[in-house]
């Protein structure tokens, strides 16, 4: 649905966050809305935090794991209010996501590619970090990884440096979410329409070929 939803507004608008919000409710994926960068003040966040540790990258309300919704007329209700607010997409309940330097994503991609590994969504953060959106585990599994949360120190786990993990109470940018710099959080290979859960990549063959990537590009 996000990629149908792009194609046919590519033209009149590109970075319609409300249009985007409700392709991934389509898919079943719940959204919440995100901080957005301040114009009006100057500062990098709209949020009333000085020394916003995260500016325009972190949900609106504390209460976010809780309000985040597919309801498409709960969506369409938040969006219309603040058309800016970026999108967030908690993570562990449909899909995990990989976190990892632009350049082992780049490299990664291409070895999947290489090994006939399936990709599933991925995207892209400026020229900064790629996500890969691969099929959530079960809490049973979540013993023997490590969650990222906002006070990780992913390049401090030295087996994959650099990557990050977002599993259960973690969350990620939904495209075209705006950032600081006034670029946007952008699809690198977009979720189709048909895509469900199951469609979405086995994590262990992605994190092998992620994890080789990571300590390549970050010796």
């Amino acid at each position: 649905m996000v990629d149908v939803i792009y194609r046919r507004r590519r033209r009149r608008n590109t970075h319609d966050m409300l249009g985007a919000a409700l392709g991934y409710a389509a898919l079943g994926w719940p959204v919440c809305r995100g901080a957005a960068p301040s114009t009006a003040t100057g500062r990098s966040c709209d949020c009333d935090r000085l020394g916003c540790p995260d500016p325009a990258a972190h949900p609106v309300s504390q209460a976010w794991g809780l309000e985040a919704t597919t309801d498409a007329d709960t969506v369409r209700r938040w969006w219309e209010a603040t058309p800016g607010a970026n999108i967030i997409l908690p993570t562990g309940r449909v899909f995990d996501v990989f976190d990892v330097p632009a350049g082992a994503g780049v490299m990664a991609l291409a070895r999947m590619g290489r090994a006939g590994v399936p990709t599933g969504p991925v995207a892209a953060v400026e020229a900064q970090r790629y996500l890969f959106f691969v099929a959530t585990r079960s809490p049973a599994d979540e013993d023997e990884w490590w969650s990222c949360h906002l006070d990780c120190v992913p390049e401090s786990i030295s087996d994959t440096p650099g990557l990050r993990w977002h599993c259960r109470d973690s969350y990620v940018l939904g495209p075209p979410s705006r950032l600081p710099s006034g670029n946007h959080v952008a699809w690198i290979r977009a979720p189709r329409d048909s895509e469900s859960p199951a469609d979405l990549p086995d994590p262990i063959a992605v994190l092998d070929i992620l994890s080789d990537a990571c300590e390549e590009f970050l010796p």
